[in-house]
């Protein structure tokens, strides 16, 4: 169809990941820089990469512009491990191309079905953020095109406001076209696993504060109540050594056996997920993975994306999707922040198959979501009674001062966000500055009014 910016697209349905909330939009596939320059204005657009973030940040009614036509690996250094890549490039490929030659991302989040540019957006972060930062402190620099239709490049020395509230500002700031990202040498796919079982909250983040490993992530019965509020799995990782391997293994140490990945074909039914299901998978789980405890060798497509090995898994939570809910609380209030939202969790009843406690560091980016302390992330299938728990915990996050991450919010209110972001002000500022209101915008700055 042809629009007044004079490139063409086609309606579509959009939502994010979680299959809420859904929209019918404009959507335009880019493939070169001239294609995005005519996209731009006078309606707002905003850059979509494979669609895994949860909500609706990277969904635009006027215009959402699908940057995997720009998917290109454009130069390696094998003596730095610097790739320079078009923000198109799925995470996935660029494992499959480099880890053979000895290198791996130095920051991933859950799935590697994501792009680049989704990944600097967001400014991701992953199971080793205590130790390694975020996607942020591994970018020598970011190409971005800006509401003027110009490229500029940033990075911490050059146009240092730019990199600054791109990484993190969910592409509100401009359209990232290209990096430049430093990846890690490892010297074989897989990871040391030591995997310990937490009977609580406490137990758990005795393990956490007692930690060197790089890697460090819990799962736990958000439904446990009691003695055993928060009893967890947590799981410890570090990239294994050639001598770590079996010889077989140590004969070609990147090849991994490769899973044959299973489909989820419909939508589940909605009462397959009741707080009766919920709390006997809760159970069953935490039971299995107990037995497991000790020493282990994982290969890094088990320890770092479980969920990859099924295909639409997000219609286990039925046809009204699900929200996903990810906040962290700061180090000082941790303790009694998560217990003041497991508790919630587990008196409403509504827990989650995916419950997953992480450690965090410093914070980095003005716009970055992690900040010193514990992040909890969880799923709920969406529901009235669903939505109502989450603006319950939104109050008691605010109360710790804590906040929600933009990746995966589908549904804060523009009172609980600036409540919880100060700092969003200064976005909003420097937004205005550059020209970037109302040439960039998603469904959820709207929402969220930044």
């Amino acid at each position: 169809m042809g629009t007044k910016t004079g490139i063409s697209g086609k309606q579509a349905d959009l939502s994010g990941w979680g299959r809420f909330p859904r929209l019918t939009g404009r959507l335009t596939r880019i493939r070169s820089v001239d294609a995005l320059r005519k996209a731009l204005g006078p309606d707002p657009v905003i850059a979509r990469g494979n669609g895994r973030s949860y909500g609706d940040s990277a969904a635009q009614a006027q215009g959402t512009l699908d940057m995997r036509g720009m998917a290109h690996m454009l130069s390696f250094d094998d003596s730095t491990g610097v790739l320079v890549a078009q923000a198109g490039v799925l995470l996935g490929d660029v494992i499959d191309s480099f880890l053979p030659r000895g290198w791996f991302p130095p920051v991933t989040p859950g799935t590697k079905f994501v792009t680049l540019g989704g990944m600097l957006a967001a400014d991701v972060h992953g199971k080793n953020h205590l130790r390694d930062g975020s996607i942020r402190q591994h970018v020598d620099w970011i190409e971005v095109l800006g509401p003027d239709g110009q490229i500029r490049r940033a990075s911490p020395s050059e146009n240092p406001e730019l990199f600054d509230w791109t990484l993190g500002g969910m592409g509100l700031t401009g359209v990232i076209l290209r990096c430049a990202l430093r990846l890690r040498r490892v010297e074989t796919g897989y990871i040391r696993q030591s995997l310990h079982v937490a009977e609580n909250l406490d137990q758990a983040i005795e393990v956490f504060e007692g930690a060197s490993s790089r890697y460090a992530v819990a799962w736990f019965d958000c439904l446990g109540q009691g003695a055993a509020l928060g009893r967890s799995v947590v799981m410890l990782g570090d990239h294994a050594e050639p001598e770590d391997l079996e010889p077989a293994q140590r004969a070609a140490p990147y090849d991994i056996p490769r899973r044959r990945p299973l489909r989820m074909p419909v939508d589940a039914p909605g009462f397959a997920l009741n707080r009766h299901t919920l709390r006997a998978f809760n159970a069953v789980y935490y039971r299995a993975q107990a037995r497991k405890a000790g020493e282990s060798l994982v290969d890094w497509d088990r320890y770092f994306y479980p969920l990859d090995a099924v295909l639409g898994w997000n219609r286990i939570y039925g046809g009204r999707g699900f929200a996903q809910y990810q906040v962290v609380i700061p180090l000082a209030s941790a303790r009694a922040g998560l217990t003041e939202l497991l508790g919630a969790i587990s008196d409403a009843g509504a827990g989650s198959f995916l419950a997953v406690l992480k450690r965090l560091g410093p914070e980095a980016g003005p716009m970055s979501f992690p900040m010193e302390g514990y992040t909890l992330a969880l799923d709920f299938p969406v529901s009235d009674a669903v939505l109502a728990l989450l603006t319950r915990l939104d109050a008691i996050t605010a109360a710790h001062g804590g906040r929600a991450y933009l990746a995966k919010d589908s549904r804060m209110t523009a009172e609980t966000f600036h409540k919880t972001n100060p700092r969003a002000a200064r976005f909003a500022a420097y937004r205005d500055g550059i020209g970037a209101r109302g040439v960039f915008a998603s469904a959820q700055s709207e929402r969220v009014k930044l």
